[in-house]
């Protein structure tokens, strides 16, 4: 029977900021070894079928550049116009499957270390899921956790299918308390709730009707009315926005009568937290971790992560030290889940930082922001072989090119011309261009803006290889 893995991918991960931002959140980023979270998932469920990928607009370039990064080529990538949590996201992909068809939904950002054992775990269920049930895969819990939500089990297994007994669930429980936590612990009967799930696309659907029906009504008209864009397939904002903001625990899996849990030990974490990214770092002898360009001394139990900036920590003990060019994070572990306060506070008060990194990557390559003040703007511009930015004009600002590396073909206006390296050339406010890499090797220059405003939204696009338009 056919497994059609389907990849969840529209968090924000907030916890981890100030690595993970709106615009390139935790999903994409490496945080134990040469693959993004996002390239594991897709990396460990390519033996069942092409994925089928959900995530924001904002994502779709990164999205398709992973993928294409591993070779791995997706069924589809469907783009909601906004946020509406899984349950909506998960009706959209089962109408892009047969009725018949298994879809194994899973989050992007989660760690798995026993992949060879989750596949197991997966094909074990399939059965009992072709037959109508709808199976959420638990996680047997090795400590009281109070971060996950939880699973009850219910008493004896099912019918047997396959080599693991399944079980009936009995209840969905909320985060708990510790006192709770370690009561569940004690129980034996409690899982973590991974937030991964089997079942026909068909007995899903089925479940939306019963249930949801406004869920039903408006994703299968989102999707019946989606513009397919490059490769990717746009739900239409009108129809996919009245759909209700509802998770798929609240919307069917609570409510439906064929619920089973799959009980499994497959070394899961949903990387929630600076803290579990410590936990499940490598620790020297004074159980510190110290990536990059990194220092400790008379210090303990301390997770000190830099790539670039040199950090020294001295005499600290259970701290957490984030450091990137634009932000620095110092945090105790007890505190690790206030990031997502902090995050919230400078958001609101509209710091930058929350939604982008210095370096902004862009479908035909990359910009960072070296240096700005007022009226002045200058960008490190980075243009993959054979890309082109959009033929486009900007309002408000002017700008200066000078290449360092590379071969620049610039439209200019009416002119067409190529730069080399350091030759230079400039773009007047108001005045149309175009900058392309036709050469094999990277376009690398500096760009200087100057103007009245200086923001990413002044750009008028007339036209784009990526299929971007109008007004940025």
């Amino acid at each position: 029977m056919k497994i059609t893995p389907l990849i969840l991918s529209g968090g924000s991960g907030t916890r981890l900021w100030p690595v993970s931002r709106e615009l390139n959140p935790k999903q994409f980023l490496d945080f134990f070894g040469k693959h993004s979270l996002f390239q594991q998932a897709a990396l460990r469920l390519r033996e069942l079928a092409k994925p089928i990928i959900i995530c924001n607009n904002e994502h779709r370039f990164t999205v398709a550049e992973e993928l294409q990064k591993l070779g791995i080529e997706a069924q589809a990538i469907i783009l909601e116009p906004i946020a509406r949590n899984t349950a909506p996201a998960i009706a959209a992909a089962a109408f892009a499957v047969g009725e018949n068809d298994l879809l194994l939904v899973t989050p992007s950002d989660h760690l798995i270390r026993d992949e060879k054992e989750f596949l197991a775990q997966v094909k074990n269920a399939a059965a009992a899921a072709s037959e109508g049930f709808l199976i959420t895969f638990g996680i047997k819990p090795d400590k009281a956790e109070t971060g996950y939500g939880y699973i009850k089990k219910g008493v004896g297994p099912l019918k047997k299918w396959g080599q693991t007994p399944l079980f009936s669930v009995e209840k969905f429980v909320e985060k708990p308390d510790q006192k709770t936590a370690e009561e569940f612990l004690a129980d034996g009967r409690y899982f973590w709730n991974s937030g991964i799930f089997l079942f026909r696309a068909g007995t899903y659907l089925e479940a939306l009707k019963k249930y949801q029906p406004e869920i039903l009504e408006h994703c299968k008209r989102a999707y019946q009315n989606a513009e397919r864009d490059l490769d990717f397939t746009r739900l239409t904002p009108a129809d996919f926005a009245q759909c209700p903001n509802i998770s798929v625990d609240y919307a069917v899996m609570e409510k439906a009568e064929k619920v089973a849990v799959a009980p499994v030990e497959i070394g899961w974490s949903d990387v929630g937290s600076w803290l579990t990214v410590a936990e499940l770092s490598a620790q020297d002898e004074n159980k510190n971790t110290l990536l990059g360009n990194s220092f400790a001394l008379h210090s303990s139990n301390c997770y000190v992560n830099s790539r670039e900036t040199l950090v020294a920590v001295i005499g600290a003990t259970n701290l957490i030290v984030v450091a990137l060019k634009d932000v620095v994070l110092v945090v105790n572990k007890n505190n690790a889940q206030d990031v997502k306060k902090m995050f919230e506070l400078l958001k609101n008060q509209k710091f930058e930082e929350c939604v982008v990194h210095r370096k902004v990557l862009r479908p035909w390559g990359s910009f960072e922001v070296i240096d700005s003040a007022d009226r002045f703007k200058v960008k490190r511009i980075t243009v993959k072989p054979g890309a082109a930015l959009s033929l486009q004009m900007h309002n408000y600002r002017s700008e200066h090119w000078i290449v360092v590396k590379g071969e620049a073909h610039v439209t200019c206006g009416e002119r067409e011309f190529v730069l080399s390296e350091d030759q230079s050339t400039y773009i007047s406010v108001g005045q149309k261009h175009r900058l392309t890499n036709k050469s094999k090797i990277p376009l690398e220059l500096i760009e200087v803006q100057t103007g009245s405003y200086l923001g990413e939204d002044d750009i008028v696009r007339f036209s784009d290889v990526y299929g971007r338009s109008g007004k940025s």
